[in-house]
């Protein structure tokens, strides 16, 4: 059973797998890192609202205090409708989105182009080479 997990884990499409996997999180942080850094700062700038993480809407309120963020609310017990964190998660999505389609456009072409590029035709046989030199020493004679 050891010896069928070896051979399981060492094939190539699982090494490929596990590499996706860690380029994808690596990746992950990236886009995270554009959204909240990046993007977000923009748009909010252009909006005029300061943080999207911070838009929700309180829907029980048990202690009546005023909650002035997503966390105070939740750590108060209080229930929230976090729609500001969903248009974060929704832009992230869409910044992985269009990163992809673009990776996935640039790997099509040059597939396209090594696909369109002429094969050297491949090298006569043994057999070929042998009834070649026969045709050759019957033209002689």
């Amino acid at each position: 059973m050891l010896k069928e997990f070896k051979e399981f884990a060492i094939k190539g499409n699982m090494v490929d797998m596990a590499v996706g996997i860690i380029i994808g999180a690596a990746f992950g942080t990236v886009v995270t890192s554009l959204v909240n850094d990046l993007l977000m700062p923009v748009i909010s700038g252009l909006i005029g609202t300061p943080d999207f993480s911070n838009l929700f809407v309180v829907l029980r309120n048990p202690t009546g205090a005023a909650l002035t963020s997503v966390k105070a609310a939740r750590d108060a017990g209080a229930v929230v409708l976090a729609f500001g964190l969903f248009l974060n998660a929704v832009i992230a999505f869409l910044a992985v989105a269009v990163a992809l389609f673009f990776l996935v456009k640039v790997v099509n072409r040059m597939r396209r182009q090594e696909e369109a590029a002429p094969a050297a035709p491949p090298a006569p046989s043994e057999e070929v080479k042998l009834l070649g030199e026969i045709r050759d020493l019957l033209r002689r004679r």
